[in-house]
């Protein structure tokens, strides 16, 4: 279907044209900012889209402007029609991307390149291989390097996310933007965000002030701005003579919410205007039955708050009462 003119407005007269669709809640890592300790209830595999609905959903969504989709999870890899999946929404009129862990980029090399799927981003938290172990619970950290490596001999646009947390992996930092000097990386720094499970208090936080003034300690007047794209969730920056780039994606201390184009579609079919609404709008049991989704699309765009989901003060989102209320970031996607 071909995008039309019609605009996905709120009413703060923000556009939404981006859709962010979860493939799974399933992941082969258990990282402890996005998965709960406990893990998360194992559902039937009905619960969930399958393949024709999650294409006719996103055919209904490129209808209503959207021109950009990224693939989320869960580790989106890991499901098992993931490669027919990506290659048939890549027949579609959309710029498509994915945020991925890395483990399994090699098998999907050559779907990706035909899928005209061309800018990835990689979750990795820590540059160190025990500690990537103690941060997942799991032993993938050559792996994720070595498909990193192949993605950028590939020629792909690599982004890599660190979810910086106090006195875990915050003493990388400048680390982090060595690894920038010689590879064309864009290395993001994501401020520590609550979600149902993680055990969040800002005191394990890392602000943006704090990274960039880590990051001017030790590279001084070499550090430049960049110019932010209108919708970028994050500030730019790169060293003077540094082939990549870095970012800082400051969610809690300075939200970027005023020109937020985003839309959220989970694997269970809800849609979520914002990454920390506690509220949803099921759009999959409404397909089911036969019934028009594009009004609820439409509502739900419109109950979008101006801030966060409604927390719209430091205070707000610092209040358990409010930030335990949201699903554990692996079943939101990201």
């Amino acid at each position: 279907m071909e995008s039309t003119n019609i605009k996905l407005k709120d009413n703060f007269d923000r556009v939404h044209d981006y859709l962010r669709i979860s493939l799974t809640e399933k992941c082969n890592l258990r990282c402890f900012y996005c998965m709960p300790e406990e893990g998360i209830p194992l559902r039937e595999n009905s619960a969930y889209m399958n393949k024709q609905e999650l294409l006719a959903i996103a055919n209904t969504f490129i209808g209503l402007g959207i021109n950009k989709i990224r693939l989320t999870g869960g580790e989106p890899l890991v499901r098992k029609d993931a490669h027919e999946i990506i290659t048939e929404l890549g027949k579609l009129p959309v710029e498509l991307a994915i945020t991925t862990n890395g483990i399994l980029v090699d098998n999907f090399i050559e779907t990706f390149k035909q899928a005209n799927l061309r800018s990835i981003n990689v979750s990795l938290d820590t540059l160190q291989k025990n500690k990537f172990s103690d941060i997942t619970k799991r032993n993938y950290f050559e792996k994720v390097i070595s498909n990193i490596d192949l993605l950028l001999k590939n020629n792909f646009h690599v982004k890599i996310n660190a979810v910086l947390v106090r006195d875990v992996n915050d003493n990388e930092i400048i680390d982090f933007i060595e690894y920038t000097r010689n590879k064309n990386i864009h290395y993001r720094f994501i401020e520590f965000m609550p979600f149902g499970g993680n055990k969040w208090d800002w005191s394990k936080g890392y602000s943006h002030d704090e990274i960039l003034r880590t990051i001017e300690n030790i590279y001084a007047n070499k550090v430049i701005k960049l110019k932010d794209k209108k919708n970028d969730t994050s500030k730019n920056y790169k060293i003077e003579g540094f082939e990549g780039t870095f970012a800082i994606i400051s969610s809690i201390t300075n939200p970027f919410c005023d020109t937020c184009n985003r839309i959220r579609l989970t694997a269970d079919g809800k849609i979520k205007n914002c990454l920390f609404s506690n509220n949803e709008t099921d759009i999959l049991t409404s397909y089911r039955i036969g019934q028009d989704i594009k009004p609820l699309i439409f509502d739900a765009i419109k109950n979008k708050k101006q801030k966060r989901g409604g927390m719209e003060t430091f205070e707000d989102i610092s209040n358990p009462d409010f930030n335990n209320k949201n699903r554990s970031m692996i079943s939101i996607g990201g």
